[in-house]
């Protein structure tokens, strides 16, 4: 069995901004640090809930760096290093491994459409000049195209891709891929509401955006499931389902940098094309989150 990169919960963060667009690191590092103190497992920077895709690529080394520095091995830091270009994600991958991140995130190459083929030679590729273990993004929603579970097995065979991150919210093609990798490669969920079902099926853990609000509890869940506990973390992925839905009422992270500015970590601001969540939606948001205790 090959090395597992965590355990648990790993907040997907957020990349808090000013007003103005630009990264604010003072909250940054705040947001860091509560979710360090709240217990979470691991965190990933950069990805789609951190607006990698709108960063600069100064802005994007910049960020992973800043986390990778403010974390300070305290919990393992994964790092949004995909990209539709696959000499792009080898560049990223290289600059975050001298960071001294602790893992690759690698999402399925988007607009592009490559075939099955395609994407096990980008991946292969990525993950022979990454000296960190990496982790697949399958979100085909996002991206136009869906990993298999054939080639998730074929891709599990390399020893440098350890996980892989399954967003598809396609239970049976996540139990095909469990059935045909067995212990060969970690599985985490990529969606808050499916986490204890696809813990059931033996994932580590998930990928999360629900954490970046509520990283002990989302952390506690996962570790139900890890030791058996099902019932209790039914439960609570229940209870926090209504939470979960307004957070992606709109499209993430449009609804949790919302949240977060309400919470005190930046500003509600995007980056073009995406824009502030609607009114109302923002009013049943934080209705949801005073709900469960958070005080906005």
């Amino acid at each position: 069995m090959k090395n597992t990169v965590f355990e648990g919960a790993a907040t997907a963060i957020i990349t808090p901004f000013f007003e103005d667009g630009s990264v604010d690191y003072e909250s940054f590092g705040r947001l860091i640090d509560f979710q360090i103190a709240s217990g979470i497992d691991a965190i990933v920077v950069a990805g789609t809930t951190g607006e990698g895709s709108t960063l600069s690529d100064e802005e994007h080394r910049d960020v992973m760096k800043y986390c990778v520095d403010r974390v300070a091995h305290r919990v393992p830091v994964i790092a949004g290093t995909g990209s539709n270009d696959t000499a792009y994600a080898i560049d990223l991958t290289k600059a975050a491994c001298e960071m001294g991140a602790d893992a690759m995130l690698l999402v399925t190459p988007y607009y592009n459409k490559a075939t099955q083929g395609g994407l096990i030679k980008s991946f292969e590729l990525i993950a022979d000049e990454s000296d960190k273990p990496c982790i697949l993004y399958n979100v085909p929603s996002r991206t136009g195209c869906n990993l298999t579970p054939a080639s998730v097995a074929a891709l599990a065979d390399h020893p440098n891709i350890v996980g892989v991150k399954e967003a598809s919210g396609n239970i049976s093609q996540i139990a095909e891929i469990a059935s045909l990798c067995r212990d060969k490669i970690d599985l985490y969920s990529g969606n808050d509401d499916q986490i204890v079902p696809i813990m059931s099926l033996g994932a580590k853990g998930v990928i999360s955006v629900l954490s970046n609000l509520l990283p002990a509890e989302t952390s506690r869940m996962c570790h139900l499931c890890l030791d058996g506990n099902y019932a209790e973390a039914a439960k609570m992925q229940l209870d926090y389902l209504p939470l979960v839905n307004a957070l992606f009422c709109e499209v993430n992270p449009i609804p949790a940098k919302a949240a977060m500015a309400a919470m005190g970590y930046g500003a509600n601001s995007l980056r073009l094309p995406l824009t502030p969540i609607e009114a109302s939606h923002g009013e049943a948001l934080l209705g949801e989150m005073r709900k469960v205790g958070i005080n906005v």
